[in-house]
Parts: C-alpha cells; sequence; structure tokens
C-alpha cells in the first residue's frame, strides 16, 4: 500500500554564493515561492541555482531531500533523477558530437543507420526529425505486454507505426529519443552511458553525473516514488522486491528502468553544482570564451537555434525547447528565444544567452506519491529570478534575432500582423524632392534622360501614376529630368494582357512611346543596348509577387545585365514583397535551368522586395551595375500585404487578391503541367482540378496528409476558354488557408503533386512540372514516389546557404 506523510517544518539550508557581484542581487522572491510549494505539498525541497555573467549568484538548497521511510534534509549536493534532461545533458550533445566528426547527417534519414527502423512506414523520418520531435512518432513505448532488455525496446521502437507523417505537427516523443540513444550507440560503437561519461561529462570534469549511480551514491540522491516491487526492479517479471519499494538510486522512468537504467530519454543522475558546471561551460562556448564544453561554438550555436520545420508552431532546437507549449520554465520575462528543458520528476534548466544567465531548479516532486503540478511555480521562480537579475521582457527582439520574424510568428504567440504605415520606393521619392534624381542629373553632367519599367502598379500613395509624377513633378524639380521612354513587362503596361507577343505602344496621357519586353522572343523580352545607350537612367517601379518565376524578376535582371554593359543607371523605386520577406521556402533551382520563369538559382519563395533581389542579382551575378535603390520606409520583413496600409492593385490578371498571392508559390509550381489552377474562373490558384480527377477523394487525401496551415474541400468548376480546359467540367479540390504563417507554399505544391502523380499517373503530367519547379532531384524524387516531408529535408542545405548569401543584400529589419 502507497503510504501518505504530511510534509514537516520548512527547512532552508546551505547558501552559498560566488561571485563578486552575488551580493547585490534579492532572491527573496524566489524563497518566499519555493517555501510556499513546500508548505503546499507540491514538492518535498529542493535546489535552486543562479549563474549570472559568468558567475553562480544564487545556490540554496530547501526543504527535505526524503521524506519517507527517513526524513532527510535537502543538501546542495543532493544527487537528483535527472528524467528528460537526459535528452538534452547526454544524448542530444552525443548525437551532436557526432555529427561534428562528420559521422552523422542530421538531414539524413535515420534508416541509413538503422536500417530495421524504416519499418512500418518510417523510412522518411530523419535525424533532425527525432531531435526537434517532429517526427510523427507516438508519445512513449507501450509498456503492455510486458518486455524487458535495452534491446527489446529498440525492437519496439524500430518497429513502431508513426502516428503521422514527419515534420508535420510537434509531439513531444520519448520514442525519438530512445532511438537517438541506438543510434549513438551504432555510430559510436559504445553504449550510451559510456558515450556520455567519456565524451560529455568528464571533459569538462563532471564528477556526480552518470547514468546507473553507484550504492555509494545512494545517500546523497534524492529518493522519487513508491513503485511495485516488480515494476521497481525493471523487470515485469522480477520476484527480487516483494511489496511497494521507495526508489531510490533506480531511474523513475518505467522504460528506461526496463531498458537496464540507460536510455536516450532517461536515466541521467546528476547534482545542481555539476549541472551549474555545465550551464557555464555551455555559455561559456556560445560566448566564445575558454571552455571544456565538448562542442564547437558553431554546432553548439546550430543545437540552440531554431532547427524545427519551418512551419513548426512549436520552436524546437536539436533537442532543446525554445518557444512551445513545454516552455512554462521560462516564465513571462526571460525573452523568447532563450532555451532549456524540463524533467518529470522535478528538474529543469532555463538559459538565458542574451544575459549571460541561467537558472536551475532541482526537486523530487514526485516524491513519494507521484507527479505534482509544479508548473506555476517554475514559471514564479523564472520570473522573480528576472526581476532579482534586472532582465525584462524585449517584445520579441531576441527572438526576433535568433529565429527570424518567421519562427516569432509561427509560435503563433507574437505577432500575427500589424497595422503599419508604408510607405513605398515613389512616395519616398516625392518626400524627399526626388534627391537621388538630381545626384543622377549632377552625375550626367546636369542632365538626366529618363527610361520608366512599370505598369499599373507603378502608383504612388495618392494613387498618382509614377508615369506622371516622372514626367511632370520630377522634371519641374530637378533641372534637366527628362522622361523619354517607358517599358512594360509581361501584361502590358495596364496589366491587362494574358498572352505573349504585346506589341509596343503608345501612352495616351503623355504620348510617350512604350517598349514592350513581353514579345514573341526571347530578344523581344531583353531591353535593347542600343535604346540603352540613349538613356541615363532607367527607373523600375514594379509590384512583385515574392516568387522566383514571376517574371519581373526576370526582367529586372535583364535590365541590370544590360546596365553592367552600357553604365545606364538602375533606379528601383522598391515595394514590399506582399508575402513577407520573413520565410524563404521552396527548392533552389538548378544553376543550369535559368529560363525566362527561372533567371537565376533561388528558391520558389525568396523573401525579398524587389530592391533587395535587384542588390542580390548584381552581387551574386558580379554585374556592378550602377544601382540605386529607393528603400520603403515603415516595411518589416515579417509584414505581409495586408500590414502595410497600402492599397492592393492586381500585380498581373490572375493574382487577384493577398489569398491567391499567398498560394501562388504552390499551385504555380504546376501550372505548367496538365492540371487547371482556377485560371479562367473567379479564385484563380485557389483551386486545381481536371476532367479526370476525383475531387472528394483527392480532398480526403491531401487532408489526411495534415499539411499545416491550409485545409482541402472538393470543388466542381469549368475554367473560361482560351484557359486549359476551357468549357470542361472539372473537378478538384479547393483550397483554404487556415494558418498562413505556418504554410510551406512550395511544400504545399509538391504535396499535390505527389498525391496526383500517386493516383492519377497515367493522366497527370509530372514531367512538364519542372519548368517551373527548375529542379531535376526534386522532380527525380516526386517521379519515384518520395514522401514531400522527405523531399523537402532534402533542399533544406540548399536554402540555408541561399538565405546566408542573401544576408548582404537584404535592407529592412526582422521587425
Amino acid at each position: 500500500m502507497r503510504r501518505l506523510l504530511s510534509v514537516g517544518p520548512l527547512l532552508l539550508c546551505t547558501l552559498l554564493l560566488a561571485g563578486p557581484a552575488s551580493a547585490q542581487y534579492n532572491f527573496s522572491t524566489v524563497d518566499t515561492i519555493v517555501n510556499q510549494a513546500i508548505a503546499n505539498h507540491k514538492i518535498p525541497g529542493a535546489v535552486v541555482i543562479v549563474g549570472h555573467d559568468g558567475h553562480v549568484v544564487y545556490r540554496r538548497a530547501y526543504g527535505e531531500r526524503s521524506l519517507v521511510p527517513d526524513r532527510e534534509t535537502m543538501t546542495v549536493n543532493t544527487i537528483f533523477d535527472m528524467a528528460s534532461l537526459t535528452k538534452v545533458l547526454a544524448t542530444a550533445p552525443s548525437v551532436m558530437q557526432l555529427y561534428q566528426e562528420g559521422k552523422i547527417d542530421v538531414d539524413a534519414p535515420v534508416a541509413k543507420y538503422l536500417p530495421e527502423f524504416a519499418a512500418n512506414g518510417k523510412g522518411d523520418i530523419t535525424v533532425r526529425d527525432l531531435l526537434t520531435h517532429y517526427s510523427g512518432l507516438p508519445p512513449d513505448l507501450p509498456l503492455d505486454p510486458p518486455w524487458h532488455g535495452k534491446q527489446a525496446a529498440y525492437n519496439l521502437a524500430f518497429a513502431i507505426a508513426p502516428l503521422r507523417p514527419p515534420g508535420v505537427r510537434f509531439q513531444y516523443s520519448d520514442i525519438n529519443f530512445i532511438v537517438l540513444g541506438a543510434l549513438v550507440e551504432k555510430i559510436s560503437g559504445m553504449s550510451l552511458d559510456q558515450y556520455v561519461l567519456t565524451h560529455v561529462m568528464q571533459p569538462m570534469g563532471l564528477k556526480d553525473s552518470r547514468f546507473l549511480p553507484p550504492k555509494s551514491w545512494i545517500p546523497r540522491i534524492a529518493p522519487t516514488q513508491w513503485e511495485h516491487g516488480a515494476a521497481a526492479s525493471g523487470n515485469p517479471d522480477s520476484h527480487t522486491f516483494p511489496g511497494d519499494v521507495m526508489l531510490r538510486g533506480v531511474v523513475h522512468d518505467p522504460t528506461s528502468r526496463r531498458m537496464g537504467g540507460v536510455a536516450g530519454h532517461a536515466g541521467l543522475f546528476m547534482d545542481a553544482d555539476d549541472l551549474s558546471v555545465y550551464a557555464q561551460n555551455l555559455l561559456n562556448r556560445l560566448y566564445g570564451k575558454p571552455s571544456s564544453f565538448p562542442l564547437s561554438r558553431r554546432v553548439l550555436e546550430k543545437m540552440v537555434a531554431p532547427e524545427q520545420p519551418v512551419t513548426g508552431v512549436a520552436l524546437r532546437g536539436f533537442g532543446w525547447d525554445i518557444d512551445s507549449p513545454f516552455s512554462s520554465n521560462r516564465g513571462t520575462l526571460f525573452p523568447v528565444g532563450g532555451f532549456g528543458h524540463t524533467g518529470f520528476t522535478g528538474t529543469s534548466i532555463w538559459f538565458d544567452p542574451t544575459s549571460d544567465s541561467y537558472l536551475i531548479i532541482l526537486t523530487n516532486a514526485v516524491h513519494p506519491n507521484g507527479p505534482t503540478n509544479i508548473l506555476a511555480m517554475r514559471s514564479h521562480i523564472a520570473d522573480a529570478t528576472a526581476v532579482a537579475l534586472g532582465i525584462h521582457a524585449d517584445g520579441g527582439v531576441l527572438a526576433a534575432h535568433i529565429t527570424g520574424y518567421n519562427e516569432s510568428l509561427s509560435g503563433m504567440r507574437h505577432w500575427v500582423a500589424r497595422n503599419g504605415n508604408v510607405q513605398t520606393g515613389i512616395d519616398v521619392l516625392e518626400s524627399d524632392h526626388f534627391a537621388e534624381l538630381a545626384a543622377l542629373a549632377q552625375k550626367h553632367g546636369g542632365h538626366l534622360r529618363l527610361g520608366l519599367l512599370t505598369n499599373q502598379t507603378g502608383v504612388d500613395s495618392h494613387g498618382h501614376r509614377t508615369i506622371d509624377v516622372l514626367d511632370h513633378d520630377a522634371a519641374s524639380a530637378v533641372p534637366g529630368v527628362k522622361l523619354t521612354t517607358l517599358f512594360s513587362p509581361e501584361h502590358g503596361i495596364s496589366g491587362s494582357y494574358d498572352h505573349p507577343g504585346i506589341p509596343n505602344s503608345t501612352d495616351a496621357a503623355t504620348g510617350l512611346p512604350i517598349v514592350s519586353l513581353y514579345g514573341a522572343t526571347a530578344a523581344q523580352r531583353h531591353p535593347s543596348l542600343d535604346l540603352m545607350r540613349q538613356l541615363d537612367a532607367v527607373v523600375i517601379d514594379l509590384q512583385d509577387a515574392g516568387v522566383r518565376y514571376y517574371t519581373y524578376d526576370a526582367v529586372l535582371q535583364y535590365f541590370l545585365e544590360a546596365a553592367a554593359k552600357t553604365g545606364t543607371d538602375i533606379v528601383v523605386l522598391d515595394r514590399p514583397d506582399p508575402i513577407n520577406g520573413a520565410f524563404v521556402q521552396g527548392p533552389v533551382s538548378d544553376v543550369d535551368a535559368e529560363s525566362y520563369v527561372d533567371p537565376m538559382p533561388i528558391p520558389v519563395r525568396h523573401g525579398m522586395t524587389l530592391g533587395e533581389l535587384a542588390r542580390y542579382d548584381n552581387q551574386q551575378l558580379h554585374l556592378n551595375a550602377p544601382l540605386t535603390v529607393v528603400a520603403m520606409k515603415g516595411w518589416q520583413r515579417g509584414d505581409w500585404f495586408d500590414s502595410t496600409s497600402l492599397a492592393w492593385i492586381n500585380p498581373s490578371p490572375n493574382l487577384r487578391d493577398l489569398e491567391e498571392a499567398t498560394l501562388y508559390p504552390a499551385l504555380g509550381l504546376i501550372e505548367t503541367t496538365n492540371i487547371s489552377v482556377g485560371r479562367g474562373t473567379d479564385t484563380p490558384f485557389e483551386l486545381i482540378g481536371a476532367p479526370w480527377i476525383d475531387g472528394p477523394a483527392l480532398a480526403a487525401y491531401l487532408n489526411h496528409r495534415d499539411i499545416p496551415g491550409v485545409r482541402f474541400y472538393a470543388a466542381d468548376f469549368t475554367p473560361e476558354k482560351p484557359y486549359p480546359y476551357g468549357a470542361q467540367p472539372c473537378s478538384g479540390v479547393r483550397i483554404l488557408v487556415t494558418q498562413r504563417n505556418v504554410l510551406n507554399a512550395p511544400e504545399l505544391g509538391v504535396e499535390i503533386a505527389a498525391a496526383l502523380h500517386r493516383f492519377y499517373s497515367d493522366q497527370f503530367q509530372l514531367q512538364k512540372m519542372n519548368v517551373l519547379l527548375g529542379n531535376k532531384k526534386v522532380l527525380s524524387e516526386l517521379t519515384a514516389g518520395d514522401d514531400p516531408e522527405y523531399i523537402a529535408e532534402h533542399w533544406r542545405p540548399a536554402l540555408e546557404t541561399f538565405m546566408a548569401q542573401r544576408q548582404a543584400a537584404l535592407l529592412y529589419p526582422d521587425r
């Protein structure tokens, strides 16, 4: 029978402080919170350590270590069952060490190293998925029917079926780290406990940290919970311990216990002082200070930064928690962007790297009769610690710095939208009295013959055409300025044409000639060098769509290439990326795939404004064209178009609102196949279909895929001529965006293509997709029937390289 016990008098003991500034901090509120938790029977006792600026500034033991069968005072050198802190203190750094040595690729399928793990549809789960808890695996292994031994656990983990595809949803799972433990053993050739001891703990000089603590440690170990004798032994069939047993020096987690006390998810024992040394070594490594932490600074930075899928709503590093439903131990004052973890027995740690601080709370809250709810206690201690250290919530600055605006948005606790007031490039040009044009006129000897590439989107905040502003206002304000030539991109100067072969024309209001750059031949889509030599500068004012295959990107590049040869100045009047500049998604196109819809190797969704893209092209192509970008005022990277206060003007005939622009990076990918994407209907780029598709069946399958941010329902429609399947009844699906900040639109396009290839391989012309996809490897994987989540993991390294390259071209802040 379980024995109940009331808590006796509160015991405060062993306060030892270190560091020159210790006395200036007041932690009395922490004392009050912990003592109240003891009085309310939430915990028997605790040890709290706070590190700050390289020193331990608070170190105290509270209450009692043991209540039954004997009372024992809590001491600061009490050793605790760390429970799930094992994941981040032992297993994850072991995996990252092997990654650092080139023995593990975090984006490789786990089955590459553990082939038996591929059973039951797990072949696409990557090491990254396990480390971030986005594998789709169940929370834990079943305990019934009874089993015993490490290999039995591995067999269960290798055989278990996932609940959902990898990368779709955060699901905290012990199985993830059980498998990672097996991975460490397989790659290293050592048992997990020996590897951790030799390669993680000993390099930092930690002597009270290990799996399977020796009997000599037991007097210092905090007991956990009453357990039936057979279960306490870890062997359900054992009769070693008759009756109930208080677990002490034996791991509390039942799965780890059955595995013999050594498992990737639980089993580590440690005292607070060792954990403090561990924590300070970790922070020192991050700061580039002398440190014995067993990872390089670069690898550690990767480990504690968000590594979950870009659409993931829970921010997770490799093992570490950053911002998720499990982040209660951060409190409300430590800024989002730090990292930490908790353990079921009552252990926790949180790091705030910006202030060089950490907070350790170790308690055996499960003692003696099982878990109590200490979430509020952890949060309150964190807030009291932040106040004592003078730390305040930063409004998301740290989160934006380390994760990008997009990751903060994905958490759904931060900015979803804002009410901005954005001035576009033409507004800024007007407000500074055309100073940029005056400077160019001076450069060109007091005159400036201007060309203007624009269309219906080129208007200022008052609705005045940029054509008229330059022709009248700029010419009046700056002596020598004269607008002589207009250029129009695809869809013409009015944006109303939806076919190639647009002829040259004349602007009715000004009488200026319009040179069409959407002629029937490739040469007619480039500005002529002869005409460029007749111009001192070309101003570009176009609203882009933020997608690689939107042809305004190509015509921009063609002008830069021409200007590099003729010396003509290029002036880009910048406008927002309508689908925001924080998300960078989709495969990078192949280097040999250049075309009008793929002018250079960039991702499908590049996250740049047209001005930034001009800077990127100029830098990466080594053009060195004379370029001026008149930057916007008030725009931030995370702003969708509806956060700008600007009026929506269709940038092309079939992008009629922000919803369609949001889905364009997805459905645009497949529009060169034999699928209707809704052109010729009232809702282009919001639905797909064909006469041979079963709409309800396709919608059911896609919904079952649990694609973040969208839902699907069957839809019948008949496009107008001359669009694909004009006048033919089509069946398909309508796509409803439910959370745009967690939608990976290019991956959605790949999901749809994979579904069509799976069910309609005889009808669906997949190979034609590469016109806009521009990536033969992705096309090959789709053809082979690979899972889209797996395919997306393959293009991540190229994305990361691109994001590093584009950094020098960016003009606008994260927030």
